[in-house]
C-alpha cells in the first residue's frame, strides 16, 4: 500500500470517503488492499489514470466464492493443526522429494501415509513411497521429513492456489491494477466507507455595557456585542497507514449515496427448454409461400514534540481572562472555502498528517461577529423558563455544519448550546442557558362562536368562529427589568385578532415582545380564530334554541315563524307516530287475550255450567274483534293525517330551499 500513499481525502457526513493515491513507479502492476465491507464502494468508484502517458490495461481481483466452491477442482486441502500429514495425504501418486533428518534425501512416488493408531504422536505415523528407478518402497516415520519437495507441477500449483485462496478468505482483499511496461505516474481514487467527521465550536462574547431600564437597573435581556465564532473539525484515520501530509477537505451537506452489490458474482436463473425431437414420421409437403416481415457508468496529528520545560506559575497572570484577540492568535485558521452546488467543502490548507489509529482536530472556520442576546420561551422545548440565547448572523462566508457550540462570556463557561446547519447570511440562534429569574405560565381553551344561519333543506347551516384563547403569564423575580420573546405556535389556518402584533415570525412560530418590569408580573393574551361550517337538522332544534338566535340576530322573524310551523308539524308526526305505537301495543295485548279465551274454550263442554261459560267466552272474543276493527279504523285515519303533515313538510322545505 505504501508503494501508492494517499495525497487527498475528502470526509462527508453520511458515512464516507473520497480518497486519492498517487505517486511515481515502476512496473507493470500495482496492488491495493482494501476491506472486505468496502468491496462494493470500490468496484463503483474505482478510478485509475496514468498521467506519464501510459496506460491502464485492467483491474482484477478475486472472484468472490466460498472456500468450497473455490476448491473444488484442487487436489490439495490442508488443516489447521496437522497441514504436513495433510499435504503428504494429499500428494499420493505424485513424485516427491523427502529431506530426512542426517540430510537424507529420498526421491520417488509417494505410495500413501499409514496414520498412527489413536492416542498415539501422529510423529509415528509412517510414510511409504516407490524409490526412483527401483521397486522399492522404502518407509520413514514422518517425525523423521523435515521437509517435502513437489516434483509434480500439478500438484506444486494446486499447493499455491490452496495458499492463495487462504489468504483471499481473510478480512482484505487485493485489487491489482495492470499497467503497461515502464515508467508511470499513477493516481487512483475511490469512495470507501468513513467515519462521518464532526465539528466543534467556540463562541467567545464580549458584551457591550447594558442599557439601563425604566427602574434604573441594568437590562441584561438584550445586550449586544461582538463574539468570536472558531470552528474546530474532527476527523479520524481508521486507514492501515499513517496519512503524511495529505489534503484535506471536510463536506457539509447531504449527498446522496448508496450501497450497491457488485462485489457478489449473480447468476439469473434461465428457464430450461427441453431438446426438441428431430424425428420425421413421414414425408412433409409444403402448401404455397405466405411472405412475413422478421421482427427480428487536520489541526492535523500534531508531529511528535519535545516535551514542554514548565515554569512556575504566576498567578497575577493566570488571573487574566482571555479576550476575543487572545482567542484568535492561538489557532491560526488556514480554510479555504467552496460552494459545491448543494454542498460545501472546506478545504484544509495546510498538509495535514496522523497517525494510523489516531484522530485529530483541524480548526475550519474563525469570524469576529456581532451579536445581540434575547430571552427567548418556548413551553413546548422547555416549560416555565425563557433561555438566554446569543443571535449572529453568519458573516464567516462559510457554510457551518452543525454541531456542539461551547459558549465563553466575560472569559466564563457560560453554557452550551447545538449550532444548526447554516448557510452562509443565516442567522443562527444559540440558546446557551436557562434564566430561572423569570417564570412563564400558560393557560389556553377553545371557543365557538356562531356567526352566521343559513336554512338549506332540512338543516341549518351554521357559519361560526372557532376561537383559541391562550395566556402567558410572566413573572420577573430579578432586579432588574427583561424583554422577553415568547414563542407562539404559528396555525396556517387561524388569523390573530385582539392581540398584538409580533415582532418576529418563523417559520413554526410567532414571536411576541413583553417587557416585564423587576419584581413584577406581565401577562400576554394570544387570540386567533378560524372560520368553520356545520350543518344540523331542523328537526333536532329547540324552541329555546331558535329563540336566542332570533335574540342574538341570527334568525329573521320571518323565519323563525317558519322554522317554529316546522318544529310544530315534526311534533305533530311524533304525537302521531307514539300514538300509533301504543295502538300497535294494545293490538298485541288484544291477541294474546283472544288466545288466552281459546285456550280456555277447548276444555269445556257444551252443556250445563261449561256451556254457559263458553259462552261467556265467545261474547268476550266478540268484544274483542270490535276493539281490533276500532284500532285499525284509528291507525287509518291516523296514516292519512301522518302522510299529509308529511307532504305538508316537504312543501315547506323546499319552499325554504
Amino acid at each position: 500500500m505504501t508503494q501508492l500513499p494517499i495525497i487527498r481525502m475528502t470526509l462527508y457526513k453520511h458515512g464516507v470517503g473520497f480518497f486519492e493515491r498517487r505517486a511515481e513507479l515502476e512496473g507493470e502492476q500495482v496492488e491495493l488492499s482494501f476491506r472486505v465491507e468496502e468491496m462494493n464502494d470500490i468496484l463503483k468508484s474505482l478510478t485509475a489514470i496514468d498521467w506519464g502517458g501510459g496506460q491502464v490495461l485492467g483491474i482484477d481481483y478475486a472472484t468472490p466464492q466460498t472456500r468450497d466452491e473455490l476448491l473444488a477442482g484442487c487436489s490439495i486441502r490442508l488443516s489447521d493443526d496437522r497441514s504436513l500429514y495433510d499435504l503428504l495425504v494429499s500428494l499420493r501418486g505424485r513424485r516427491v522429494g523427502l529431506h530426512l533428518d542426517q540430510a537424507e534425501t529420498t526421491t520417488g512416488t509417494l505410495v500413501g501415509v499409514d496414520r498412527a493408531p489413536e492416542r498415539q504422536p501422529l510423529a509415528t505415523t509412517l510414510v511409504s513411497l516407490v524409490v526412483d528407478a527401483t521397486a522399492q518402497v522404502q518407509v520413514v516415520a514422518l517425525a523423521r521429513v523435515e521437509g517435502v519437495e513437489i516434483l509434480d507441477e500439478r500438484g506444486a500449483s494446486d499447493l499455491r492456489f490452496f495458499l492463495q485462496t487462504s489468504l483471499s478468505q481473510e478480512a482484505y482483499r487485493s485489487v491489482t491494477v495492470r499497467l503497461t511496461p515502464g515508467t508511470h505516474e499513477l493516481s487512483v481514487s475511490y469512495i470507501a466507507p468513513a467515519p462521518t467527521w464532526r465539528v466543534s465550536y467556540r463562541l467567545v462574547a464580549e458584551p457591550e455595557a447594558a442599557s439601563e431600564g425604566a427602574a434604573g437597573a441594568a437590562d441584561t435581556s438584550r445586550q449586544t456585542g461582538r463574539a468570536l465564532l472558531q470552528g474546530w473539525g474532527i476527523f479520524d484515520n481508521r486507514l492501515e497507514e499513517d496519512l503524511e501530509g495529505i489534503a484535506l477537505s471536510l463536506v457539509a451537506g447531504m449527498p446522496i449515496s448508496f450501497i450497491y452489490d457488485l462485489y457478489t458474482p449473480f447468476t439469473p436463473e434461465r428457464p430450461v427448454v427441453e431438446e426438441e425431437e428431430r424425428v420425421i414420421p413421414e414425408p412433409v409437403s409444403f402448401g404455397a409461400e405466405m411472405k412475413r416481415g422478421i421482427m427480428a457508468d487536520a489541526l492535523g496529528v500534531a508531529s511528535a514534540a519535545a516535551p514542554a520545560q514548565y515554569a512556575p506559575l504566576d498567578h497575577a497572570r493566570t488571573a487574566r481572562r482571555p479576550s476575543i484577540d487572545v482567542f484568535e492568535q492561538a489557532a491560526a485558521v488556514e480554510t479555504e472555502g467552496a460552494a459545491l452546488g448543494e454542498l460545501f467543502q472546506y478545504n484544509i490548507k495546510t498538509p495535514v498528517s496522523v497517525s494510523r489509529g489516531h484522530s485529530a482536530m483541524v480548526p475550519i472556520a474563525q469570524a469576529t461577529l456581532t451579536y445581540r442576546k434575547d430571552l427567548i420561551y418556548n413551553g413546548a422545548k422547555l416549560a416555565t423558563h425563557p433561555v438566554a440565547t446569543l443571535r449572529l448572523d453568519n458573516q464567516t462566508g462559510l457554510t457551518l455544519e452543525r454541531g456542539p457550540v461551547t459558549v465563553i462570556e466575560g472569559g466564563e463557561y457560560v453554557g452550551e448550546a447545538l449550532l444548526p446547519f447554516t448557510v452562509v447570511e443565516g442567522e443562527m440562534v444559540v440558546p446557551y442557558a436557562v434564566e430561572l429569574g423569570i417564570r412563564i405560565y400558560e393557560d389556553a381553551h377553545t371557543t365557538h362562536e356562531v356567526r352566521g344561519i343559513e336554512i338549506k333543506g332540512a338543516y341549518l347551516r351554521f357559519e361560526e368562529w372557532e376561537v383559541r384563547t391562550r395566556l402567558y403569564r410572566l413573572t420577573n423575580t430579578t432586579a432588574a427589568p427583561a424583554n422577553v420573546l415568547v414563542e407562539h405556535p404559528r396555525s396556517q389556518h387561524y388569523e390573530l385578532f385582539n392581540t398584538p402584533e409580533p415582532r418576529e415570525r418563523t417559520e413554526n412560530e410567532l414571536r411576541f415582545a413583553v417587557a416585564v418590569p423587576p419584581q413584577a408580573e406581565q401577562a400576554l393574551t394570544v387570540s386567533e380564530r378560524r372560520l368553520r361550517w356545520r350543518t344540523e337538522e331542523i328537526q333536532k332544534q329547540s324552541y329555546a334554541g331558535l329563540e336566542r338566535y332570533l335574540k342574538e340576530g341570527l334568525l329573521a322573524e320571518r323565519q323563525m315563524q317558519e322554522l317554529t310551523r316546522l318544529l310544530e308539524l315534526w311534533e305533530k308526526i311524533s304525537r302521531m307516530e307514539q300514538r300509533l305505537q301504543e295502538l300497535d301495543a294494545t293490538r298485541e295485548q288484544i291477541y294474546k287475550a283472544q288466545q288466552q279465551i281459546q285456550s280456555n274454550m277447548q276444555a269445556l263442554g257444551q252443556s250445563g255450567k261449561e256451556g254457559a261459560l263458553r259462552v261467556r267466552y265467545v261474547e268476550q272474543l266478540e268484544q274483542t274483534e270490535g276493539q281490533l276493527r276500532a284500532i285499525e279504523s284509528e291507525e287509518t285515519k291516523i296514516q292519512a293525517d301522518l302522510d299529509r303533515t308529511r307532504q305538508q313538510i316537504d312543501q315547506e322545505l323546499k319552499r325554504l330551499a
